[in-house]
This record gives C-alpha cells, structure tokens and sequence, in this order.
C-alpha cells in the first residue's frame, strides 16, 4: 500500500480526521519513544515524555507551516518538552543522584542494546550535560544534519558542531572508565 505523506495527514488531521492523526502518531511514536529513552534513561520517564510530545504536537498542529520536515519541528518540540522535564526534575534530584540505566527489557531497540559497547554508551550518555547528550542524539541516533539540529536547538551549526566534539571527548572518557 502506499503512505500518504505527513502533509497530507496533517491537512486530513486539521480537518478532524482521527484516523490521520493516529497514522501520524504511529509513524512517529517509536523514534519519539526512543528518543525520550536515550535521553532520560527511564523507560516510564520516556513514555511520559512521548505523550507530552504528542500532545503538544496535537494543540498546535494548526502552527506547523512546513517551512521544514514535520519531522524536525516534531523533534524540536520533543527537545523543549525535554529541557522542561529536567527542569521539573532538577530540584528534585541531589547532587549525588544519577539517573538509573535504561531498562533494556522496556526499550524498542533492543537491536541497538545487545551489543555491550552500545550498553555502555548508552549508560556514558547519561553522564552527559543535556545540550550535549542532545546533540549526539539527534545527530546518531535521529540523524539530523547539523543545520536541522540547529534549528531544532535554536542554536548556530558551529554550537552544534563544538557540543558534538566534547561530547564525543567526554564519552571517550566515560567509557574508558566504565570499560577498564
């Protein structure tokens, strides 16, 4: 069969068809899953973080103007929900706390988790300072272009690209650490 493409759901979506909507949804519903996964390392904290998402997207999918993908203004929205829950979350947490490890049995890509090295980048991720770990996630794991992720981020292509590179350095470090 042949899918419609974003445009035409969101057009069908605005114009109250739920079944769009929910196409809409499930094409996106496992990368914003496991974006929120990576990035919070919580397999509740990631569901909760998917259904603030999709309902954001769903309160302004009248302000989409596809100057860009759906895609990237879908994950420029996940990012701001992020930056709100470690928000929520930081007064909360001590200084000595650190997040749990991702549940591998709650995690939609197991593929990725079966390797130990993935394992333990995954776990040197959460070490990472957000703007960091966010930047390595939408540059591997979702694999934007520098320029997407800019926007995305509300930054400069060379913020992105100086945020990857001591990203990359930290998690050299970390995972040196954790493997010896």
């Amino acid at each position: 069969m042949f899918e419609q493409s974003d445009s035409k759901l969101i057009h069908k979506a605005m114009a109250g068809n739920n079944q769009a909507w929910l196409k809409l949804v499930k094409r996106y519903d496992k990368a914003i899953y496991n974006y929120g996964l990576r990035m919070t390392g919580s397999a509740d904290d990631a569901m909760d973080l998917m259904q603030e998402v999709f309902l954001s997207v769903f309160r302004n999918l009248a302000g989409y103007r596809g100057d860009g993908s759906f895609r990237a203004w879908l994950f420029r929205i996940a990012h701001h929900r992020l930056v709100e829950f470690y928000r929520r979350r930081k007064p909360h947490q001590g200084l000595d706390d650190s997040p749990e490890p991702v549940d591998e049995q709650a995690c939609v890509s197991a593929r990725f988790l079966a390797d130990a090295d993935a394992k333990l980048l995954l776990r040197a991720m959460q070490g990472l300072p957000l703007e960091q770990k966010a930047v390595v996630e939408l540059k591997f794991y979702s694999q934007f272009t520098f320029e997407e992720i800019a926007q995305q981020m509300g930054i400069s292509s060379n913020t992105v690209k100086s945020r990857l590179y001591a990203a990359l350095g930290k998690l050299k470090e970390l995972m040196e650490v954790q493997y010896v």
